[in-house]
């Protein structure tokens, strides 16, 4: 370590992922809670006029943050 140097910065690869591919994935999951959050306050009759049950909607709720439908 060179004086003054406090410390080090790890770049590179976290078991084989990328910092910005590990960022974007937290962006992802962020993501995918607002919308979740969003479809849990819709009412019944929202809904049904975008054609989602409240069923649908619970169990989507539900599921893990890192549980992706779209697999981003």
């Amino acid at each position: 370590m060179m004086k003054g140097q406090k410390g080090y910065v790890l770049v590179g690869k976290f078991h084989g992922f990328s910092f910005s591919h590990w960022l974007e994935k937290i962006v992802r999951w962020q993501e995918l809670h607002r919308e979740r959050e969003l479809l849990g306050s819709m009412s019944d009759e929202t809904l049904k006029d975008i054609g989602i049950s409240r069923a649908d909607v619970e169990h989507e709720r539900v599921r893990p943050f890192w549980d992706d439908p779209m697999h981003k």
